[in-house]
C-alpha cells in the first residue's frame, strides 16, 4: 500500500506529521528518527515528541537584548530551534534561527553550505537592542546529514561572536560617497531602462498575477528593482526581487555568491496567484560588479521559469 501511494506521489504532498500518523493507521510506518543519532550530529541535546519528531535547540543567552525598554529573557521568544520528522526520503527539518545582523550573511552561507533552504528572514519584535532577526530554514534528505548543517549555521554565528562580543552596527568596507554613476553602462549590462532621481539610478521590472479575481501588474508593487546610490568606483545597491516558489533558492544562493547580502525575506501579499515572494538585498561594491550580480540572480530566475513543470 505505501509503494502504490508513494508511487503515485500522493505522499509528497502530504505534511510530514500528518505523513506519519497515515502510515501509522496503514499498519506501515517510515523508519523512525534516531535522536540519539541527531543529537550528537548537532552536537546537541534533542527531546522526542509524541508524533516522532526530534527537536533540537539553542536559547540565545549570549548577547543581552532589551525589547520596549525591558531586559528580555530569552525564554520569551529568543530561542533557535529545528523539528525533524521522518519522511519517505529520509527526513525533512524546519527551524527558526535568531540572528543579529551582523550574523545573517554568516548563517546563510552555512546553511547553502550544508544543503538547507532559507525560508525565511524578518523582524518578530520592535524597539529591540541590538536589532533581532529571524532566519527561517527547512531541508530534506539524510537525518543526520541535515543535523550537521543545523550544527554548521549554529557554529557560524558563535564564531562571530566569538571574534566581537557585540552585534556590529554597519556592514565592514567604507561608505560610499555621492559621485558619477554611468546609468548608460549599467543598461547596457541588465537590459534594462533606468531612471535617475537625485542622483539615485534605479531599475523596476515587473510581473503580473491576479488577485481577487483583478490583474495586477508592476504599478501594484509585483516588481524586481534596484537603486544604485554613490559612484561607479563605490556605490550602495539596495532592491528587491519578487519570485515565485521554485525561484527563491536559485535567487538566494545566486546573490550570495556574488557577495550580495540578504536582509529579508518575506510575502507581501495574501491570495494573489501565483503565489509571490519578496527578497529584500544591499550591497556595497564597484556598480559593474553590482549589477553583475543582480544579472546573475536574474539569469538564475529565467533559467527556473523556464523548465518544465515538476522538474
Amino acid at each position: 500500500m505505501y509503494r502504490n501511494l508513494k508511487k503515485v506521489g500522493y505522499l509528497a504532498s502530504i505534511p510530514a506529521v500528518g505523513l506519519v500518523a497515515i502510515l501509522a493507521a496503514l499498519g506501515q510506518p517510515p523508519h523512525g528518527l534516531d535522536a540519539g543519532k541527531i543529537g550528537a550530529a548537532a552536537e546537541t541535546k534533542t527531546t522526542v515528541a509524541k508524533e516522532g519528531v526530534v527537536r533540537t535547540a539553542w536559547s540565545r543567552t549570549d548577547v543581552p537584548v532589551t525589547i520596549d525598554g525591558l531586559a528580555f529573557k530569552p525564554a520569551a521568544g529568543l530561542g533557535s530551534w529545528a523539528a525533524f520528522a521522518a519522511a519517505p526520503h529520509g527526513a525533512m527539518v524546519m527551524g527558526d534561527t535568531v540572528v543579529f545582523q551582523d550574523e545573517v550573511t554568516p548563517a546563510m552561507d552555512a546553511a547553502f553550505a550544508g544543503g538547507l533552504e532559507v525560508t525565511g528572514l524578518h523582524n518578530h519584535f520592535f524597539f529591540d537592542e541590538p536589532k533581532v532577526y529571524f532566519m527561517h530554514i527547512g531541508g530534506q534528505g539524510d537525518a543526520e546529514k541535515l543535523a550537521k548543517a543545523i550544527k554548521g549555521v549554529w557554529d557560524a554565528i558563535k564564531k562571530v561572536r566569538a571574534e566581537h562580543t557585540a552585534p556590529a552596527t554597519q556592514f565592514t568596507g567604507k561608505t560610499p560617497v555621492a559621485g558619477k554613476i554611468n546609468a548608460a553602462a549599467l543598461e547596457k549590462i541588465l537590459g534594462q531602462k533606468s531612471e535617475t532621481t537625485d542622483e539615485v539610478v534605479k531599475f523596476t521590472i515587473g510581473r503580473e498575477g491576479t488577485m481577487h479575481g483583478t490583474k495586477v501588474g508592476a504599478s501594484m508593487g509585483l516588481t524586481t528593482w534596484a537603486a544604485f546610490c554613490g559612484s561607479d568606483a563605490l556605490a550602495t545597491v539596495d532592491g528587491d526581487f519578487i519570485m515565485t516558489a521554485e525561484e527563491v533558492q536559485p535567487v538566494l544562493r545566486t546573490l550570495r555568491k556574488a557577495n550580495i547580502h540578504i536582509v529579508a525575506l518575506h510575502n507581501h501579499m495574501i491570495g494573489e496567484q501565483p503565489a509571490y515572494y519578496f527578497t529584500h538585498f544591499w550591497a556595497k561594491g564597484p556598480t559593474e560588479e553590482l549589477v553583475q550580480g543582480l544579472q546573475a540572480a536574474l539569469d538564475a530566475q529565467a533559467h527556473v521559469s523556464k523548465r518544465p513543470k515538476g522538474h
